[in-house]
C-alpha cells in the first residue's frame, strides 16, 4: 500500500510536488504500531505560519520528507485501518496532528480510554500537544459538521483561549483596548468573541478593506478599521496590541502612533508574512513573542488536573454556536484541490467566512 504525500519545498513554499511512498502492511508493522489513513484535515492560514517557522520550531521533523521539502502538519481525522496495540481497535477514529497526506503510522504509547500519543523519535523535540491524539468514535462533537469546525477553529481557538487569559490575568497592561490586527483571522476573531466578553474592554479590529463586512457581521468587534487608517486612532490612552498579521511596517506605524501609551505588543500570528529580520527599537512596549506553552503549564499548575480543559470546554461550547453564522465549510478532495487549495491559503486568496476541509483521496 503507498502513501500519498503533499510537499513543499521549505525555502520557497510556492513549490510543491505530490509523492507515493509505500507503507509497511498490516503484519509487517512494529509492535504497539496503528497504521491511520487519513480521512479529511482543515487547511488555514495557521498552516502556512507552522510551514515559515517550520525549521525555528521543529515542525518539519514532525512528518519527514525527502530532503529540501517539507510535510505541513494539519489538524484532522484518521481512521485506524491496523492495529498492533492491544488497546486500539480498527475503526477507531483518532483526531489530532495529521500529514498533508493519505496515510500515518503512529507509534502509540500512554494509550487511555480518552487518548494516546505518538512516540516515534523524531517527534519528541516539540510541545508534547502534536503529538497527542483524541480517541473520538462515537463523540457527536467531533462527527460531521461540528468535527469540521473543531478541525478549522480549535488548535487556534485554544491560541484565543490562552491570550485572552494572560491578558486578563495582567490586567490588560493598564489599557482598556486590545488592537487585533488580520480581525478576519480565525485567531483573531475567536480572542475578539472573548476579550468582548470582558466588562470594560474596547476590542478594537484592523483588517484590509475588502474584509470589513465580514469583520463588522462578526459582533464581536466594537470597532473596526482598515489598515491605511490606523494613524488616525484617538493615541492619548493606553493600548494593548495583538499582532496576528506579522506586519513589521504596520507593527512600526502603530507603536510610533501611540508611542509610551503602547503597552503591550504580542506577536501572535504571521497572516501577512510580512516580517522584516531586523526591525528598528520601537517606542512603548517592547514587542515579544506570546508563547502559548508557558501559559498552559503555568495555569496547567495552578489550576490543577483537568482545569485547563474544565476551562477551555467551557468556552469551546459558548463560541461553537456562533460558528455556522461565521463560516462556510468548504470540502475539496484529491492532489489537485489540495494543491490549488494549498496556494490560495498561501496567497491570502481564501475569503475569511470559509474554512477549508480537505482530503488526499480522490
Amino acid at each position: 500500500m503507498n502513501s500519498t504525500d503533499f510537499i513543499v519545498i521549505r525555502n520557497d513554499l510556492q513549490q510543491s510536488k505530490v509523492i507515493e511512498t509505500q507503507l509497511p502492511d498490516a503484519a509487517a508493522l512494529p509492535a504497539d504500531a496503528l497504521l491511520v489513513k487519513v480521512t479529511r484535515f482543515a487547511l488555514t492560514a495557521n498552516n502556512i505560519t507552522y510551514a515559515v517557522i517550520g525549521e525555528e520550531l521543529k515542525y518539519w521533523q514532525l512528518f519527514p520528507a525527502p530532503d529540501g521539502y517539507g510535510n505541513i502538519p494539519v489538524w484532522g481525522f484518521g481512521e485506524v485501518i491496523a492495529s498492533k496495540h492491544p488497546n486500539v481497535a480498527v475503526g477507531e477514529t483518532l483526531f489530532g496532528y495529521f500529514p498533508m497526506a493519505t496515510h500515518l503510522v503512529i507509534e502509540a504509547s500512554d494509550v487511555t480510554k480518552r487518548g494516546l500519543r505518538d512516540a516515534a523519535a523524531h517527534r519528541q523535540g516539540v510541545s508534547p500537544v502534536y503529538n497527542a491524539y483524541a480517541r473520538v468514535s462515537g463523540d457527536p462533537t467531533y462527527a460531521g459538521r461540528q468535527g469540521d469546525y473543531r478541525a478549522l477553529l480549535l488548535p487556534l481557538f485554544m491560541l484565543s483561549f490562552l491570550v485572552d487569559d494572560f491578558l486578563a490575568e495582567n490586567d490588560f497592561y493598564g489599557a482598556r483596548s486590545v488592537i487585533l490586527s488580520s480581525a478576519s483571522s480565525k485567531t483573531a476573531f475567536g480572542l475578539a468573541h472573548l476579550l468582548h466578553k470582558r466588562p470594560g474592554i474596547r476590542v478594537i479590529g484592523l483588517t484590509s478593506k475588502g474584509n470589513v463586512d465580514f469583520v463588522k457581521s462578526l459582533g464581536c468587534y466594537d470597532e473596526v478599521i482598515t489598515y491605511d487608517r490606523v494613524a488616525a486612532m484617538p493615541s492619548a490612552q493606553p493600548v494593548a496590541y495583538v499582532d496576528m498579521a506579522g506586519n513589521s511596517a504596520l507593527r512600526e506605524t502603530l507603536h510610533q502612533h501611540f508611542g509610551a501609551q503602547m503597552v503591550y505588543s504580542g506577536r501572535v500570528g504571521l497572516t501577512h508574512r510580512a516580517s522584516e529580520p531586523d526591525e528598528p527599537t520601537l517606542p512603548g512596549a517592547k514587542p515579544v513573542w506570546f508563547f502559548a506553552p508557558d501559559q498552559i503549564r503555568k495555569r496547567a499548575k495552578e489550576w490543577g488536573p483537568g482545569g485547563v480543559d474544565q476551562r477551555f470546554g467551557a468556552a469551546w461550547a459558548e463560541l461553537a454556536p456562533l460558528l455556522p453564522e461565521w463560516l462556510e465549510v468548504i470540502e475539496r478532495r484529491g492532489p489537485s484541490a489540495v494543491r490549488e487549495a494549498y496556494l490560495d491559503t498561501l496567497q491570502g486568496r481564501v475569503p475569511p467566512q470559509q474554512g477549508l476541509i480537505l482530503s488526499l483521496a480522490e
